[in-house]
């Protein structure tokens, strides 16, 4: 299957792909987008069969921003495809779809009108596809008014629903919070900070920090944290207690050990912060990650099992909070590159069936990052990938969620990690923070969204991610919040 690339009508010579993958039913990644290459403008995409697959890559949207984007699953031939049609059609299916989905269908004047362009300047380019460059000029001219037709179609759906949800009082004055560092909670301007906007705080848990030595556990940070904040009226939300990544595992766990002994440490662990805190703590987040983060390579089988062990450890401990699965990178594409890895959903779907108890599911959700999962979406992706996993009979929180206020930072340069609207800045950030929490509060099962950082300085894996500057003054992204809490607040 080969896919050519045209830029302003002529061949793109130079294209290099970002954030390439080929995908699947379910939209599931291909493992061999290892074989996906591109040359003189032709990207080379060898698949595992005569499967139809998709392609999906970064792709500059003018006026809109770069952005990931789809085409639709095509069926392999000789002939090459035009990278640019198959980009909008795939975008236009969207639209299609979620139109239904929505039941959208009473547009106002102005969102009808552009429907209308949109659909002439679709067949227009069908006409032309026996003059390529010519169908890619109309291609990419339709694309631009598909991209802002979509976000205004999903900021009226979400709106209409976040609207209806506050007269009908849906929402807790805990339902948008916040992942605070408690290095920090002796500062007096970070604790006002994150008090002053928000009655749900996110306390991070790194079991790493704790049990420095096998079976020698220091609660000591953890205690002043628990303490402090257990005297204030708010929902404390803590965890992962277990996360299999190297940030998160102690340093004697390291290397090659036997499941058993694994599984009995987590069992110890989660029994023990949980026993500790229960008194605090509203919901745990008791596994984070597993579908993505598997360092010591997990069968499907073990995955469900210490999945399984993290549950029952915690419901042990304490029957009454809530116990969630977090889940990171929803879209999956860390799938094509990882072996030892599962897609989103087919890992929720494989705890359910295998009748794990627990209460809630995790989401996060971060952009900006020249990343797996971490690339910069439109909005009615977003709101799209919300609603895939609105079909679980759990509820959801959006356990982190956040995007950048500046480029600079380590793979966070906008051609690589995509950019919305405009190259980010506090402004841009502002208004993304925003959409993003209309779109994530239009859906009823969303119970609560945190946001991943009070300050800059609290989140390691995005530069300038924080509400609050790194002389913890408030920057426009807490004013945006402090606004959307308001109109929250008065309707509680």
């Amino acid at each position: 299957m080969k896919f050519q690339v045209f830029k302003n009508g002529k061949i793109a010579k130079d294209f290099v792909p970002v954030g390439v993958t080929l995908f699947g039913a379910d939209r599931i990644p291909f493992r061999s987008t290892k074989y996906i290459t591109c040359q003189d403008g032709i990207v080379d995409c060898k698949t595992r069969g005569s499967e139809p697959a998709g392609l999906s890559l970064l792709w500059p949207v003018e006026g809109f921003g770069n952005v990931m984007l789809y085409t639709t699953r095509l069926p392999e031939r000789q002939q090459a495809y035009n990278l640019n049609v198959e980009i909008v059609r795939g975008k236009l299916m969207e639209i299609a779809t979620k139109r239904e989905d929505w039941a959208i269908f009473d547009q106002t004047s102005e969102l009808t009108s552009k429907a209308d362009e949109l659909q002439k300047c679709f067949i227009e380019m069908l006409e032309n596809m026996n003059d390529p460059e010519k169908a890619s000029l109309l291609a990419d001219k339709c694309l631009a008014n598909a991209m802002i037709y979509a976000e205004q179609l999903t900021a009226k759906y979400a709106g209409v629903l976040f609207e209806a949800r506050l007269r009908n009082k849906g929402f807790a004055r805990s339902s948008l919070g916040c992942k605070i560092d408690p290095d920090k909670l002796n500062d007096k301007n970070y604790l006002k900070g994150a008090f002053e906007l928000f009655a749900h705080v996110s306390v991070p848990i790194n079991w790493g920090k704790i049990e420095k030595e096998k079976g020698q556990y220091d609660f000591t940070e953890l205690d002043q944290c628990m303490n402090s904040l257990g005297r204030r009226r708010l929902l404390l939300c803590a965890g992962p207690l277990l996360n299999f990544s190297p940030d998160y595992l102690p340093a004697w766990m390291k290397g090659k050990h036997e499941f058993e002994t694994i599984r009995e440490a987590s069992y110890e662990f989660v029994s023990k912060i949980v026993t500790r805190y229960a008194k605090y703590v509203h919901i745990w987040k008791v596994i984070s990650g597993l579908n993505a983060e598997n360092i010591f390579k997990f069968s499907f089988e073990r995955i469900l099992e210490i999945t399984r062990t993290a549950c029952l450890a915690a419901r042990e401990a304490d029957n009454r909070s809530v116990k969630m699965i977090d889940i990171v990178c929803p879209w999956g594409e860390y799938y094509a590159h990882d072996s030892d890895t599962i897609p989103p959903l087919v890992y929720i779907d494989m705890v359910t069936q295998a009748g794990i108890n627990y209460d809630a599911l995790g989401l996060q959700m971060l952009f900006g990052k020249d990343q797996p999962c971490m690339h910069v979406r439109d909005m009615m992706q977003i709101s799209a990938m919300l609603d895939r996993f609105m079909t679980l009979p759990k509820q959801i929180h959006i356990t982190s969620f956040a995007a950048p206020d500046n480029d600079k930072a380590d793979k966070q340069d906008g051609a690589k990690a995509g950019v919305w609207r405009k190259p980010w800045d506090a402004d841009v950030q502002a208004k993304w923070i925003e959409e993003f929490c209309k779109v994530a509060f239009s859906k009823p099962i969303v119970s609560t969204v945190t946001y991943s950082a009070l300050a800059d300085s609290d989140e390691k894996s995005l530069g300038g991610a924080g509400l609050l500057n790194d002389s913890l003054e408030p920057k426009k992204a807490f004013m945006s919040l402090a606004k959307l809490q308001k109109q929250i607040l008065q309707k509680s």
